[in-house]
């Protein structure tokens, strides 16, 4: 199999996976895979509402069931969960519709919205709303910016993209490295 074809025979379910966790990168590239008509728009779109909308609900119930065992077990989640119960408190609606475009949020928030108490339709209703917004504009930004880079790479075949792809995810994996190693150093002097 070629490049192409396992975007065409994987990619639905790449998508499904990558948005019901978190999403953002997965749905840019399906988008970009859609511009070249590797995948439809249409679905990409359908696939990621469906499967983050699924997967904020299941947080969601995981908060309300579960929230304060999760916190316990896992600490990193107490600084999110408190950032998002402070957003919530002070802007219900419009946080349980934005909470997968905060960063940091994206699993942490509906822990937190379950945690809070809001009605298990309430929520349903806005996260089904949100999901389906989400899906529609990171899909099709990932769109655009696949249609932009044909453009401007012309003649360029898949091949090549993908060893600029790997070139890129280096640089862009030595950058965060680095990044961290600066932060640990500066907590260490402190």
């Amino acid at each position: 199999m070629n490049v192409p074809e396992l975007i065409q025979h994987y990619g639905y379910l790449a998508v499904a996976v990558g948005t019901f966790l978190e999403g953002e990168t997965v749905l840019l590239l399906a988008g970009a895979a859609a511009s070249r008509g590797h995948l439809a728009l249409p679905t990409v779109i359908g696939v990621a509402a469906l499967a983050s909308f699924a997967g904020d609900q299941l947080f969601f119930l995981l908060g309300r069931r579960h929230g304060s065992r999760l916190l316990a077990r896992w600490p990193s989640l107490h600084a999110r969960t408190a950032r998002a119960r402070g957003l919530l408190e002070r802007h219900h609606t419009p946080v349980i519709l934005a909470v997968r475009f905060l960063y940091g949020l994206r699993v942490a928030g509906p822990i937190a919205i379950g945690m809070s108490g809001v009605p298990w339709l309430r929520f349903l209703l806005l996260n089904l709303a949100g999901a389906i917004v989400w899906a529609i504009i990171v899909a099709g930004v990932g769109y655009g910016f696949g249609q932009a880079a044909a453009r401007m790479l012309g003649g360029v075949d898949a091949d090549e993209l993908l060893w600029v792809g790997a070139l890129l995810l280096g640089v862009g994996l030595w950058w965060v490295w680095s990044r961290r190693k600066l932060g640990l150093r500066a907590t260490r002097e402190e």
